[in-house]
């Protein structure tokens, strides 16, 4: 029997924005009606061990974002007013290419900025399983997530692997156009840990199958709202989190940026950062901080990341 689908696009309420409109014949702040819209589906190497193990995880980006950060490394794909013809709109389509990289040996599925295509990502989730696929799930996330939609995908998602992006929703708002980042991303984390707690589970690959990691990115000349951050985790959620922190903020050639994001981060401020990562206890990783002149994704190619 075909399941049906847990959540309603006529009044899309999905993501914190609550836009309201009936996607099926029309658009929000995503610009996303009911069908899925994919950018790219490809094996990636380039994520935490515990995701992409020896084989690399099957990630699938999706197009558009709830979020519009004016740094976004991925920009290419994340606009809200961009569209290329040849974007994945169809279930079908998208499921087969899944299953066919599943079908290489790789056993772990990550769906890209799911936020506003939740409904999108439960649709092809479901096709998998009745087709007798069943990967552990990855929900690769900004952070701002509804906390009521995050409640429907217990027993969905396997591992949750949101960002943490802001403590100041000035920083929130001037980046990412939204003024309550810290609040709705904070209840989101809370919510994950709820249903998934500190604990990490992994198979016998060395892959999670269950769990929580939270990925925070330095930005350069913000060292402090990081730590305002760790130190809002280790206190509020719990120390045994699992984080990741990254250093591999580069300012993209074709954005306009002020000036404090036109530069990398530096050495002191990423040292101090990483020094209350560690005194707090948290489990996880630390990217180098050569990581910024690695990760620069081109999704006008066939592998937008260089493995």
């Amino acid at each position: 029997m075909e399941k049906q689908n847990i959540f309603d696009l006529s009044f899309c309420t999905l993501c914190p924005h609550e836009c309201g409109v009936n996607r099926h014949t029309q658009t929000g702040y995503c610009n996303v009606g009911a069908n899925p819209m994919v950018s790219s589906i490809f094996p990636h190497r380039g994520e935490e061990p515990v995701i992409s193990g020896e084989k690399g995880i099957c990630n699938v980006f999706f197009a558009h974002c709830n979020l519009q950060c004016i740094f976004c490394q991925n920009y290419q794909i994340s606009r809200n007013n961009s569209l290329v013809n040849n974007w994945l709109t169809n279930t079908s389509i998208i499921v087969d290419e899944i299953k066919r990289i599943l079908d290489t040996g790789i056993s772990i599925l990550g769906f890209v900025s799911p936020s506003h295509q939740v409904a999108q990502m439960v649709e092809i989730i479901n096709a998998l399983n009745e087709s007798g696929y069943k990967p552990i799930t990855v929900y690769n996330s900004n952070g701002y997530d509804k906390v009521e939609t995050l409640k429907k995908l217990e027993g969905i998602v396997d591992v949750y692997l949101p960002d943490l992006k802001y403590y100041n929703n000035n920083l929130a708002l001037r980046y990412s156009g939204v003024s309550d980042y810290f609040q709705v991303a904070s209840n989101a984390i809370k919510e994950m840990y709820r249903q998934k707690g500190s604990s990490l589970i992994v198979n016998n690959e060395g892959l999670a199958e269950f769990g929580l990691i939270i990925r925070h990115l330095v930005l350069p000349g913000h060292a402090e709202d990081s730590i305002n951050l760790l130190n809002f985790l280790a206190e509020e959620v719990s120390p045994k989190l699992h984080v990741s922190l990254m250093s591999q903020y580069y300012p993209p050639a074709k954005l306009l940026l002020p000036a404090e994001l036109s530069q990398h981060v530096g050495i002191n401020e990423y040292r101090k950062v990483v020094d209350v990562l560690e005194n707090h206890g948290f489990r996880g990783w630390v990217q180098d901080l050569e990581s910024n002149q690695y990760y620069h994704p081109d999704f006008e190619s066939n592998t937008p990341f260089t493995d």
